[in-house]
């Protein structure tokens, strides 16, 4: 991939222009030419990735620890002392929806922190789409996602986890919350894009993280909530994707309301901030 060439500055302009190809480039790129794009800037992702092996133990370790901590800590108090393998079962696909958002939170800190060293800046003098920088942010995210779901299963199943239906249900319960923590991270991006630094990002995601977690089905039923939290896990996007993880890996309840509500939740937080990023993107100095 190779920039293009500098106009010449106008009568009176001290410095080189922007490149006029870059201006207008996502208008004339095509579909081919955007996924070669996104393909060469995934594999500088994954490349920064093996520069720096430390930034994967967020994905490495969060799924053991937050598994045996749970387990552990709830298993007992829920399913009575010596029980808790069958906690085990309930936890960990309620676990998938929170290590999700939990990953989803890390683009958002990258693309600060790339704005920060002026990375973002020589992307855009280059003739590519602006959008392809940030899905190429995603497409790697969503393969670090899928590193810590593997390594949550194969945890679960060390404790006791029991999966009653068969292993394409417990694929596409991990598709499901690919797909969901995919949406969530164009929200991420929107907030790494608006705040100043990687530090206000965490911590504004970490306001939006917290009630949206506990204030849910991923670690205990509903039912022995107060009634207006009982209200507000109802229309929680977290409650329905861990329900619906769970009917995967069970096959003894109805999945089809919370399958349709995470595919609905992650539609609809894709249309309505994936241009404002990409806007946002476009037009940041």
């Amino acid at each position: 991939m190779s920039t293009a060439t500098l106009t010449k500055p106008d009568a009176g302009q001290s410095g080189p222009t922007r490149p006029a190809v870059a201006e207008n480039a996502e208008g004339r790129i095509g579909l081919r030419a955007n996924l070669r794009h996104i393909g060469a800037l995934a594999r500088r992702n994954t490349l920064q990735i093996k520069q720096d092996p430390e930034s994967m133990f967020d994905v490495l370790f969060m799924p053991i620890v937050f598994t045996l901590l749970f387990t552990f800590v709830f298993g007992g108090a829920m399913m009575g002392k010596g029980n808790q393998s069958e906690y085990v079962s309930y936890l960990v696909p309620g676990l998938m929806a929170m290590m999700g958002m939990n990953v989803s939170m890390s683009v958002g800190t990258g693309v600060n922190e790339d704005f920060q060293k002026g990375v973002m800046d020589r992307f855009r003098t280059m003739p590519i789409a602006r959008s392809s920088v940030l899905i190429a942010k995603i497409v790697v995210e969503v393969g670090r996602m899928l590193v810590a779901f593997t390594i949550l299963l194969v945890v679960g199943l060390i404790l006791g986890l029991t999966i009653g239906t068969s292993w394409l249900h417990v694929l596409a319960a991990v598709g499901l919350s690919l797909l969901f923590g995919a949406s969530l991270m164009w929200i991420f991006i929107l907030i790494g894009l608006t705040v100043k630094t990687a530090q206000a990002v965490q911590g504004m995601a970490m306001i939006v993280l917290m009630p949206l977690q506990f204030g849910s089905s991923i670690f205990t039923p509903t039912s022995t909530m107060p009634g207006w939290l009982e209200t507000f896990t109802n229309y929680n996007p977290l409650s329905n994707l861990a329900d619906a993880a769970r009917g995967l890996f069970r096959g003894d309840m109805p999945i089809a309301h919370d399958v349709w509500m995470v595919l609905a939740w992650s539609a609809a937080i894709t249309l309505a901030t994936a241009p404002l990023a990409i806007r946002k993107f476009r037009n940041k100095t």
